[in-house]
């Protein structure tokens, strides 16, 4: 395994690597939970390489990338334990993909799962603003000046999704919480199927690209998210 860089803390072990790689060199049945965003295939190319799970042609080439990172997941994961995928629907283009419309990214998500041995466990929808989005993306179905001109080729705005999967067996280790620390009033909000409080700036930034070959932000994961799904 190549480690460009390490850093270790109170708990915690962060690897500048190839994910795949890091993954692969864990002992079997060692994490408790996976929490991450993987590149939306060709939506967010991070960086030039070959390696880049982003750096794809086709939805076809991601999936078949991703699998080998699900495959070493669930080997490494513990019994009955979660992995938890934020994803979203991908807009398709003109120029691209040869039609204006949208592609179904979390369906293929859970299918590559599911394919690989993991239990579709829960999905939570996390709502998104659509006039940030159209300011954005400048997307055709989400400008006003659309509705008024053929509204048949409006459309709604693109929410996240956080996708949670389970390894099949029983989970050794129970995760219990004192009532005084989760009260019913806080698992009702969390357990909504639908998370309309997730601040979308509330995101690991370090810096932003400035040239064609500079490597892409680092995630758009939001940090509560990963709090909530841990």
């Amino acid at each position: 395994m190549k480690v460009l860089d390490q850093k270790d803390g109170d708990n915690w072990t962060a690897y500048h690597a190839d994910a795949v790689e890091v993954v692969s060199a864990m002992p079997d049945e060692s994490v408790h939970l996976s929490v991450y965003s993987p590149p939306f295939a060709s939506l967010y190319t991070y960086s030039a390489s070959d390696r880049d799970m982003g750096n794809v042609k086709t939805h076809d080439e991601f999936h078949e990338q991703y699998g080998f990172l699900l495959t070493e997941l669930l080997r490494v994961t513990k019994p009955g334990r979660l992995m938890s995928v934020h994803c979203m629907v991908l807009p398709t283009s003109k120029a691209r993909d040869g039609v204006i419309g949208l592609t179904d990214f979390p369906g293929k998500i859970i299918a590559a799962a599911e394919a690989f041995g993991w239990i579709y466990h829960s999905k939570v929808t996390i709502w998104k603003d659509p006039v940030t989005a159209m300011q954005r993306t400048k997307a055709l179905g989400l400008l006003h000046k659309q509705i008024l001109k053929d509204s048949c080729m409006s459309r709604m705005g693109i929410p996240d999704e956080v996708l949670t999967f389970r390894k099949e067996g029983d989970n050794p280790e129970r995760v219990t919480h004192r009532r005084e620390d989760f009260p019913v009033e806080l698992w009702q909000k969390w357990a909504s199927p639908v998370w309309d409080d997730i601040n979308p700036s509330d995101t690991l930034q370090y810096m932003s690209a400035r040239e064609d070959a500079d490597e892409r932000h680092i995630c758009p994961l939001q940090l509560e998210v990963t709090r909530r799904c841990v």
